[in-house]
């Protein structure tokens, strides 16, 4: 299990999140803090894996906490979670381990995908054949470019679906794929039909039992 420790000044927002990260495999909250210094006091009796940060605290900013954990030794991932547009506080925190940036207000799917990109990015190890190799690994981390995408679909919702697929070895309907990601079924299908059109899925009919003879479809990927 990856051990997350939520650091959020309102409450609200930080329960949000600490049901977001529980709802995804893998992953379960070690702790969570409200200020700085709970993230401190947190972090010397929890041991922790990834931090899921907000950038503005009651006690100082995000990026100086930070910098104080890594004078102190730890070597936590962080997961930037912040209202922030500020590129240049950006490139300061990528400098110092954060891994994804989260912009607020934002959806479930949408940290689900940061949280599953990077669960696939720490599970890379030993040692690489190549550059290809390499540039696979850290390609985990990056997010489906939303500007080629249709009207209406989005880059986080996409990349679950695309994974759901693949997980799926039978296929999946579009009410199954729907389920499994809290979306509807014509949102599912909406995705689905999109990854058929692009040649990362197939289509295949499935009939319903007998007396019931209605027509279904299961979409399969077409690479794994």
């Amino acid at each position: 299990m990856i051990r997350v420790l939520v650091v959020e000044d309102d409450p609200v927002a930080a329960d949000a999140h600490q049901l977001y990260v529980g709802r995804v495999p893998g992953f379960e909250v070690a702790a969570v803090a409200h200020s700085r210094a709970e993230a401190v006091r947190a972090l010397d009796r929890t041991e922790v894996d990834l931090l899921l940060l907000d950038l503005y605290l009651p006690d100082g900013h995000g990026l100086q906490l930070l910098r104080s954990l890594r004078a102190a030794g730890h070597g936590a991932d962080v997961i930037a979670v912040t209202s922030a547009r500020d590129l240049a506080v950006v490139r300061e925190g990528v400098s110092l381990g954060v891994v994804q940036y989260v912009l607020k207000p934002f959806t479930y799917p949408t940290l689900r995908d940061r949280l599953v990109r990077y669960a696939e990015f720490r599970a890379a190890a030993g040692e690489a054949s190549g550059q290809e190799e390499v540039d696979r690994a850290l390609g985990a981390l990056r997010v489906a470019d939303p500007v080629m995408l249709p009207k209406g679909l989005s880059g986080p919702t996409l990349e679950a679906v695309t994974r759901a697929l693949r997980e799926a070895p039978d296929g999946v309907t579009a009410a199954a794929a729907g389920e499994g990601l809290g979306i509807s079924r014509i949102t599912a299908r909406r995705y689905l039909e999109h990854l058929v059109t692009v040649g990362r899925a197939g289509r295949r009919p499935s009939y319903g039992q007998v007396g019931r003879p209605e027509l279904h479809y299961h979409w399969v990927a077409e690479t794994r």
